[in-house]
């Protein structure tokens, strides 16, 4: 990827999250952004629920393959309108990092409670982190956190998320 976007190519912000619904697993959710917050597409996946034998077999590495790797990967490949990175509130979701040709960055205290998380930068009030293994990720990341506001509440979209999923599988039931 690029670090350098072109004059008439405008900041696209990927913000992926999950969420898990009881009794029907976990459904994930993309929405691409312009650099102001305003929607440019939303992709979300159908609930996946891993089966008893699945659950033993993965143990606690499940939850981290469903949102890291499964999920995710399917919504980057499957959105229309490419993000240049990705926003997540979500640690497991660093783990898509290898899968996707993006970098990945989790907001917050959370994303430093996984051991392949490096510290990133501040944005605004807020600090990312992203994945240790992808150290070019940090200056394409620093690169284009330039072009957002100072105060940029890169939090909110993700609460966006939460309640578009919500939404949608309440009308899918």
């Amino acid at each position: 990827m690029s670090t350098t976007l072109a004059t008439n190519e405008q900041l696209r912000l990927g913000f992926l999250t999950a969420i898990h619904l009881e009794n029907r697993g976990h459904v994930a959710g993309l929405l691409v952004t312009n650099k102001y917050g305003r929607p440019l597409e939303f992709q979300c996946t159908a609930p996946v629920r891993p089966n008893r034998a699945q659950e033993l077999l993965y143990g606690p590495t499940l939850v981290p393959f469903l949102l890291g790797e499964l999920l995710s990967k399917t919504l980057v490949e499957r959105i229309g309108i490419k993000p240049h990175l990705l926003l997540t509130d979500r640690a497991e979701i660093l783990d898509s990092r290898p899968h996707v040709s993006l970098p990945v960055a989790c907001i917050g205290e959370e994303g430093r409670k996984r051991s392949n998380a490096a510290e990133l930068v501040r944005v605004g009030k807020q600090s990312c982190s992203l994945h240790s293994d992808f150290e070019d990720d940090r200056k394409t990341f620093e690169k284009l956190a330039k072009e957002l506001a100072a105060d940029a509440d890169l939090l909110e979209p993700l609460d966006r998320v939460r309640e578009a999923l919500q939404e949608t599988m309440k009308a899918a039931a």
